[in-house]
């Protein structure tokens, strides 16, 4: 499975961004493609995955986080809304459960989103 993120960028506060995941080799109805963030100096966490078979969002993102996919574009989205600096980090997509952060070591390039005024 090969999966490349795109869609990052220097956003102000408030603004919106939509990261993409698209996949190769496999089909993304097939898997659970999580987003998850790591901001420098930070552990990476889950902005949106599957967590006890339902999608995880953790109050840091809840309300502002969405994630989509599209089976015809093989592709996995996370939309983000009223985006904060906090929220700055680079963000990646992966085939796994949120329980599997840790021990997962296939991570792509990510995206990188930075939230500046």
């Amino acid at each position: 499975m090969r999966l490349v993120e795109s869609g990052g960028g220097l956003v102000q506060p408030g603004d919106s961004l939509r990261l993409s995941c698209v996949a190769s080799g496999v089909k993304v109805g097939d898997y659970t493609i999580g987003w998850f963030r790591q901001a420098p100096g930070k552990e990476r966490e889950g902005v949106s995955c599957l967590k006890d078979g339902t999608t995880f969002y953790p109050d840091s993102v809840k309300g502002r986080f969405t994630i989509s996919r599209d089976n015809d574009k093989n592709a996995v989205y996370l939309q983000m809304t009223s985006l904060k600096p906090e929220d700055t980090a680079t963000y990646y997509c992966a085939g796994i459960p949120c329980e599997l952060i840790n021990v997962y070591q296939h991570w792509g390039q990510g995206t990188q989103v930075t939230v500046s005024s």
